[in-house]
């Protein structure tokens, strides 16, 4: 299984889009130089307030361009960034990736996959309605988070747009992904 790096983001600040670069580097046990989020320990303002030294497993956010084509078909102008994630990939099924999935980005960043981003209501404050797009119930009533994965950086290095993705399972059994 294999896809493509179609932008990456990093903001040095807490907001909630993020800016495309030309390039990122992920640094090993830390996440992305220079945005809000790196870090060994959660940098999420939620999660610090309760537990500031809980590990960060959302040290790098991928979505799906994919997703970015079903919300441009629902009406929604959502390009990379603008939801936050610092890695847009295509060719993909990151949702569908067990907990422990290697990606290993370009010539030498490896991002271990921990889970699936939970949305919130910030979502909304970017374009209204947008949150019921990525987070729904499903007919068995079951939470659908679509909002994209949370990965933790096991090898560090430089990722660019067109880099090549290629994804290494981890040993049976498989964990299906859970909100981190």
């Amino acid at each position: 299984m294999s896809g493509t790096v179609v932008a990456v983001c990093r903001s040095a600040t807490h907001t909630f889009s993020k800016p495309t670069r030309d390039r990122i580097r992920l640094v090993a046990g830390v996440g992305v130089e220079g945005d809000a989020h790196a870090g060994t320990t959660v940098k999420h303002r939620s999660r610090v307030a309760r537990d500031p030294s809980q590990p960060n497993l959302r040290q790098v956010h991928l979505i799906h361009a994919e997703l970015h084509d079903e919300l441009r078909d629902a009406g929604y102008d959502v390009e990379p960034g603008d939801l936050g994630e610092n890695v847009t990939t295509r060719g993909i099924d990151l949702l569908g990736l067990p907990t422990g999935t290697l990606l290993h980005l370009g010539d030498s960043a490896v991002v271990e996959v921990t889970g699936l981003r939970n949305p919130c209501t910030q979502i909304n404050d970017f374009a209204p309605g947008l949150l019921n797009q990525v987070l729904l119930r499903g007919e068995d009533g079951r939470i659908i988070r679509k909002a994209g994965i949370m990965g933790v950086v096991r090898t560090g290095g430089e990722v660019r747009p067109g880099d090549p993705i290629k994804v290494e399972l981890p040993p049976e059994p498989h964990r299906p992904l859970d909100r981190v």
